[in-house]
């Protein structure tokens, strides 16, 4: 009962919603970066928390060698099934010796593939998900490589005529703007460097990966503190400024403490745009206060639980019927 990798894609790793409770010892959360599509793919197969597949960039090819149910989140990767186009974000019926394959993708930069309870990968403190940097979790601590195989559980063959109309969570847009809120250093920056943060665009360079995202623009920033500041925690969509002065937005497989000034944080919600984003995207930001960050974040969670209770309680009018074809 297992997958095999025929091709592994560009950078694959198994991910699941992350590794909590053990950043006092300095292991980092991790998990998937666009949490957003890998929740959706979570509520489709009626599951919380299974280790899932997350591709960047390039998909890849994968056997099936059991009868399972999968789910396709995330950017659009042209997927392939037995060589017939395969939808997205829906429950799909995957029969044994199937064959799957994801392209490039078109939009976007990550995808997930959800399986019906998940890749039986172990448990490493209390999670499933790949943090390459100590080789902790996933499978057997790396990105995948062809030749895997990848257990998983065998699942009844089911399907589904509905799909998620994902345009209403998900943005691939290649200009965003990030709401953000004012980072603990926040007042220390110059006038003149906030208004460079909140009125122009960065760039996304090509350095840009699980661990942080390095942006680009013609003016540095500068502040007025001290050079040594006192390390304290960090979270996933930090917004640090090192002595280049050109912001670094930290990611899912963040360190846990930084000694960088803090400009800004990046809200919760919008974390899946920024997982979203290809190298050289255009990134603004904009300042909300902390009670509309909760609101914005409260709204999201509130359509997760609709899509949750639709699915758990077969309530098609909650979704846009696929037509056959």
């Amino acid at each position: 009962m297992t997958i095999s990798v025929l091709k592994p894609g560009l950078f694959s790793t198994i991910q699941d919603n992350g590794r909590y409770a053990n950043q006092q010892y300095g292991v980092i959360v991790g998990g998937a970066m666009d949490r957003l599509s890998y929740l959706i793919g979570q509520l489709l197969l009626q599951q919380e928390n299974e280790a899932a597949i997350e591709i960047t960039i390039v998909g890849p090819t994968l056997r099936f060698d059991v009868d399972t149910v999968i789910a396709i989140t995330g950017a659009y990767f042209s997927p392939l099934l037995n060589g017939q186009p395969c939808p997205m974000w829906r429950p799909i019926a995957i029969k044994a010796g199937s064959i799957l394959q994801c392209t490039a993708a078109t939009n976007g930069a990550r995808g997930y593939i959800a399986v019906k309870h998940g890749i039986q990968v172990p448990v490493v403190l209390g999670s499933r998900s790949t943090y390459l940097r100590a080789k902790l979790g996933g499978f057997n601590g790396r990105a995948l490589q062809r030749g895997d195989i990848l257990p998983i559980i065998a699942s009844k063959v089911t399907t589904s005529n509905y799909f998620i109309r994902h345009e209403d969570f998900i943005s691939f847009s290649k200009d965003v703007t990030i709401r953000v809120t004012s980072g603990t250093e926040w007042a220390g920056f110059t006038e003149e460097s906030k208004q460079v943060f909140l009125s122009t665009s960065f760039q996304l360079s090509k350095d840009a990966d699980r661990m942080g995202y390095r942006l680009q623009n013609p003016i540095s920033l500068t502040h007025s503190l001290q050079k040594d500041l006192i390390s304290e925690a960090v979270t996933f969509g930090t917004i640090q400024v090192p002595p280049s002065g050109q912001p670094i937005i930290l990611m899912a497989d963040c360190q846990t403490t930084g000694g960088y000034p803090k400009i800004a944080q990046v809200i919760r919600a919008d974390l899946p745009k920024l997982a979203q984003l290809q190298p050289m995207a255009t990134i603004r930001f904009t300042v909300v206060s902390l009670e509309q960050a909760q609101q914005i974040y409260i709204k999201q969670q509130q359509q997760l639980a609709l899509i949750n209770y639709a699915l758990a309680n077969s309530r098609p009018d909650f979704f846009e019927h696929c037509s056959e074809g």
